[in-house]
């Protein structure tokens, strides 16, 4: 699907993928993100809790991953 790099994002978890305390819940990143008028290529429900994913793009075209594990 896609030929570029793909960046991956994981809200609730920090760099050496150990659980964070507290993190924003994708959909609230996504809501926000929208105000801003960035694109999506893939949304995650917002109607859902738990796990869930959206993809958007940089500028150059690369996906970027945003998934979040719980």
């Amino acid at each position: 699907m896609f030929e570029k790099n793909m960046l991956t994002f994981n809200p609730g978890w920090n760099q050496d993928a150990t659980e964070t305390e507290s993190f924003t819940d994708i959909r609230d990143l996504q809501k926000e993100w929208k105000t801003k008028r960035m694109e999506f290529v893939n949304e995650a429900d917002e109607s859902s809790s738990g796990p869930a994913h959206f993809v958007i793009t940089d500028p150059d075209g690369n996906p970027i991953l945003v998934d979040q594990h719980r």
